[in-house]
C-alpha cells in the first residue's frame, strides 16, 4: 500500500472529507481494522485568501511547492490536492517533487468522457469557473465547459466561500444551486462538475437531473487506485 501526501487546508472543511473516505477506500479494500497511510499537510486557509485576493498566484505556488517537497522527503509516494481552484499552481507543485502528482481535473475529465459526455457544465470558485487552467484544460481534452451566467457566478462562489469554507450548509443555498444546475442543463450540458470540493456539502445527485459529478469523491477515487497500485520506478 503506498502513502498518499495531501497538500490540504484549502480548506479545512474539504481536506475532512479526503481525509474520510481514503480511510474509508482502504478500509472497504482491506477489511478489518486497517487505514490509509497519509502524509497531510495542512496549510492555514487564510493566508492563501488572502493571497489570492491580491492575484498573488507565485507566492501560493512557492508555498504549495515547498509544502509538496516535503512531503515526498517525508515518504509520500505520491502528491494530491485538495482543492480544485488551487490547481492553478499545479505546474509549480510538479516541478518541485519527483514523485506523481494527481491532477483532479484530469481524473474528472476521464470519468466525464468515460461516459459519453461532451457538455458539460462547471460550477466552482469564480477562479475555476473563469481562468483557463481549469475550464481550459477541461476543453482541451475534448469537452465543451459551459458555465453559469455572471449573478449564478456570483451566487456559487459566494455560498463557496462564505458558508461551506465555514461549514454552514443552508436550503436557501441548495436551493440557488439547484436552480443554477437546472439553468446550464437547460443550456445543454449534459451534466455538471461539482468543481469545488467544498461543493460535496451541499448537494449531490438528488439535486440534478442531469449527472453530477463530485470532483472530490473523484480525485479520492483516483487516490484509492494509486494506493493499491504496483510500486512506481521511483521506489
Amino acid at each position: 500500500m503506498k502513502t498518499v501526501g495531501i497538500l490540504g487546508g484549502l480548506s479545512p472543511e474539504s481536506t475532512i472529507k479526503y481525509y474520510q473516505w481514503l480511510n474509508d477506500g482502504v478500509r472497504q479494500h482491506l477489511g478489518g481494522h486497517h487505514s490509509a497511510k497519509i502524509l497531510l499537510s495542512s496549510v492555514d486557509f487564510g493566508q492563501f485568501v488572502a493571497l489570492k485576493e491580491k492575484g498573488d498566484w507565485e507566492t501560493q505556488g512557492r508555498l504549495l511547492a515547498a509544502e509538496a517537497a516535503a512531503l515526498e522527503k517525508a515518504g509520500a509516494d505520491f502528491i494530491i490536492l485538495a482543492t480544485n481552484t488551487m490547481h492553478k499552481m499545479a505546474d509549480q507543485i510538479e516541478s518541485a517533487i519527483s514523485i506523481p502528482f494527481l491532477h483532479l481535473a484530469d481524473a474528472t475529465a476521464h470519468k466525464i468522457i468515460e461516459q459519453g459526455i461532451k457538455k458539460i457544465g462547471l460550477l466552482g470558485t469564480r477562479y475555476t469557473m473563469e481562468l483557463d487552467f481549469y475550464k481550459g484544460r477541461l476543453e482541451r481534452k475534448g469537452l465543451d465547459v459551459i458555465v453559469p451566467d455572471d449573478n449564478g457566478r456570483n451566487s456559487v462562489n459566494n455560498i463557496i466561500y462564505d458558508e461551506l469554507c465555514h461549514g454552514k450548509v443552508t436550503d436557501t443555498s441548495r436551493q440557488a444551486y439547484r436552480e443554477i444546475i437546472a439553468q446550464l442543463i437547460d443550456q445543454g450540458a449534459e451534466g455538471v462538475i461539482m468543481g469545488c470540493t467544498e461543493i460535496t456539502m451541499l448537494i449531490d445527485q438528488s439535486d440534478s437531473a442531469a449527472p453530477l459529478f463530485d470532483t472530490t469523491k473523484i480525485h479520492v477515487e483516483k487516490a484509492l487506485e494509486e494506493i493499491f497500485s504496483a510500486p512506481d520506478t521511483h521506489n
